[in-house]
């Protein structure tokens, strides 16, 4: 998404829910461009109340051959770019008495998958990170947890069905499903929008005492 298509997407929202939002596209890869976008957020929008950590890559391949480049990359933008946004937040957290960090992890963080070592290996660094970091908020006010989804219905996947559609020669949601059930009891992806119902509670009042943890979201795939 170009800087442009973003500022039309955030003033979108603006108008249709009648809030300040702003867009920064900020390469996670670069911990300067990082400091930059906290900084610019906190002075459009005066603090940082809820930080939710959700970007990530893909590269499956087995250990043997999978490029250093790609390696680099998925851990920079899957674990090391959390550290920076979660080191740069919580100074106004801290200040506030308040906070509320959330970290896309995945079932990846709890268990591990063939030819997904550097997915799987930074997955469990964001759940050792949320651990660590909630232990030091804890007499804050401020909770930090990360949700580990299953098999959700994201474009970040589409790489890995057409590859099962062509080896197994079957049609793109026949492959969809194949790849779903081979791992999750549950026969079906998850919609995004889940996740994000589970985020507001989080947030929430109620979910106050919920801290440290790793919750999964997994259609009962760990529970095997």
């Amino acid at each position: 998404m170009s800087q442009a298509e973003g500022e039309q997407l955030a003033e979108k929202f603006s108008k249709k829910y009648h809030i300040k939002t702003m867009f920064d596209k900020a390469n996670l890869m670069d911990s300067h461009e990082i400091s930059a976008f906290i900084h610019n957020a906190l002075e459009v929008m005066g603090s940082i109340d809820i930080l939710i950590n959700n970007a990530g890559i893909q590269h499956t391949e087995s250990i043997a051959t999978f490029p250093e480049d790609k390696w680099n990359a998925i851990i920079a933008i899957n674990l090391t770019a959390a550290f920076h946004t979660i080191q740069q937040s919580l100074p106004n957290m801290k200040n506030n008495g308040w906070g509320r960090i959330i970290n896309i992890a995945s079932v990846h963080g709890l268990v591990a998958s063939l030819n997904k070592s550097a997915y799987v290996a930074a997955k469990h660094g964001i759940v050792g990170l949320t651990k660590a970091v909630a232990l030091e908020c804890a007499e804050q006010g401020i909770t930090v947890n990360a949700i580990c989804p299953g098999w959700v219905d994201t474009p970040l996947i589409n790489n890995q069905i057409n590859e099962i559609a062509q080896k197994q020669d079957v049609e793109f949601e026949q492959a969809k499903y194949n790849l779903v059930t081979a791992k999750q009891p549950l026969p079906e992806m998850m919609d995004p929008r889940q996740i994000g119902e589970f985020i507001l509670f989080l947030c929430s009042n109620s979910a106050r005492s919920i801290t440290g943890s790793s919750l999964p979201m997994d259609g009962a795939w760990t529970a095997q």
